[in-house]
């Protein structure tokens, strides 16, 4: 009997361990805000003045961190594509664009990497890309804030998140940290009863983008 109460403790802090010891990714990231979607300024009459082109180059990433209740993994996308078409060089009146190749995710798990691929998750046979266009870009006391659509997983809606941007000759770099509730673009898989999944998905972007030759 006394052995099974000190399995039965060992079990217990065992279990409690593995809870604490799993935080939330998201505690450490800002929240972006989630709207419905509106116009860009690709659309007729919400054209902005003509800029200089600046296009996205090697070595940029796309990075995302999901976590569950005993874990979490690091993930993102080796191949996107994209522009940043500064105006009057102030990153306030620009605007960014750029297109993921959902099917090169990435994880640090092979299976893993397989099930995110599967309709439970992106279901990159169906929607193999996904696409970002901004709407507005307002400086703020820290940086900037990007505001646009966000196209994932057939669902697009307007997000607005927290960005460090900077203009040096010849290259934009810009950089964010946020998370966005996987929920809002319908990807529902909730995990094992004992090991949900949480709904906050943390998104990195380190970008560096380069004139364009000719421009």
């Amino acid at each position: 009997m006394k052995k099974i109460r000190i399995l039965y403790v060992l079990f217990m802090v065992a279990a409690l361990v593995a809870v604490v010891g799993c935080s939330n990714p998201a505690d450490d990231a800002a929240p972006a805000t989630v709207a419905e979607p509106k116009a860009t300024s690709a659309e007729p009459g919400n054209e902005l003045p003509a800029g200089t082109v600046y296009i996205i180059e090697e070595g940029s990433t796309v990075g995302f961190t999901g976590s569950k209740i005993t874990g979490s993994h690091e993930g993102g996308f080796n191949q996107f594509s994209g522009e940043i078409v500064l105006v009057d060089g102030d990153p306030a009146a620009s605007r960014v664009s750029f297109t993921i190749d959902t099917t090169s995710l990435w994880t640090d798990a092979e299976k893993l990497t397989g099930h995110l691929k599967s309709p439970d998750f992106f279901d990159v046979e169906t929607y193999p890309t996904a696409k970002f266009v901004s709407t507005g870009i307002a400086a703020t006391e820290g940086g900037y804030e990007v505001t646009g659509n966000l196209d994932l997983h057939g669902v697009t809606k307007q997000i607005t998140f927290p960005a460090a941007i900077a203009v040096t000759d010849g290259v934009v770099t810009a950089t964010a940290e946020f998370f966005v509730m996987r929920f809002d673009f319908n990807i529902v898989y909730p995990g094992r009863p004992d090991d949900l999944i949480r709904d906050e998905v943390v998104i990195r972007l380190n970008i560096t983008a380069r004139e364009q030759a000719g421009i």
